[in-house]
């Protein structure tokens, strides 16, 4: 397996054959759960730019905000 960035077109590639569909290793589990969903609002063109970052790094809009929240929170303030 490599540790190189692949497309997700490479990726359903990958996993579309049958021998790369089984788990290596152990399961990893989410350390915590998630809490109580709040409500965000962004301006239209800002919502636009989130989401277009997020589809580019393959990920649910929830999850780049909540790694985008998380860099900043681990920066000097």
């Amino acid at each position: 397996m490599t540790t190189e960035p692949r497309t997700p077109d490479q990726e359903y590639d990958f996993y579309a054959q049958p021998t790369n569909q089984e788990p290596e290793g152990p399961p990893r589990r989410r350390s915590k759960r998630l809490t109580t969903p709040i409500p965000v609002r962004f301006p239209p063109e800002l919502l636009a730019e989130v989401k277009r970052r997020a589809d580019a790094d393959d990920r649910s809009v929830s999850a780049w905000i909540r790694r985008a929240v998380e860099h900043e929170l681990n920066r000097p303030a």
